[in-house]
């Protein structure tokens, strides 16, 4: 027999709600069936890394600044970019074809909306564990500039957890 603490409970839910949500956008829907997810989940020093590069960018860009330091992990998401190969029956990004949105280092629509589809999956397990949770772009922000999801991931977007009575993503500070 053993007793557990409900922090010790909290965090390893969030963990096993963080596993779930890198599972659930996983396999969400991918456009023609090309996947370039990426994912990986920060807790500890990597996460303090992390609001403190938010902390910094919030300041040089005047971006306002959420308190991921009060989550207990944070899951990222990104793609590295695929030419779907739909041409100039598709057009969706503003150029003629594929060749020429990556010749003129255009960023495909479909990526885009891959991405979304998969956080709204991930956001779904994240509810459907009782986790609070809240996606962020400073948080992708943060993330890309410091390269966590590596060189090739664009698009990224994070999306921070918290166990606690109240959620700390929805109380924003006004910039001072």
């Amino acid at each position: 027999d053993m007793i557990y603490s409900s922090k010790d409970m909290e965090s390893r839910a969030v963990l096993d709600t963080a596993a779930k949500i890198c599972a659930a956008a996983r396999t969400a829907p991918k456009t023609r069936g090309m996947d370039g997810l990426v994912t990986c989940v920060l807790t500890g020093e990597d996460k303090s890394q992390l609001a403190a590069q938010m902390r910094k960018l919030a300041d040089e860009l005047d971006y306002a600044f959420f308190n991921v330091d009060a989550s207990d992990a944070v899951v990222l998401f990104g793609m590295e970019e695929v030419r779907r190969g739909l041409d100039a029956g598709c057009q969706y990004c503003h150029f003629k074809s594929c060749a020429d949105c990556a010749k003129q280092d255009g960023l495909c629509a479909w990526d885009a909306v891959d991405v979304g589809i998969a956080i709204g999956s991930a956001v779904s397990a994240a509810a459907d564990a009782r986790v609070d949770s809240r996606v962020m772009f400073s948080v992708g922000r943060a993330a890309k500039s410091l390269g966590l999801l590596g060189e090739k991931a664009s698009l990224v977007l994070g999306l921070p957890l918290s166990i606690s009575g109240k959620s700390p993503f929805f109380d924003r500070k006004p910039k001072k």
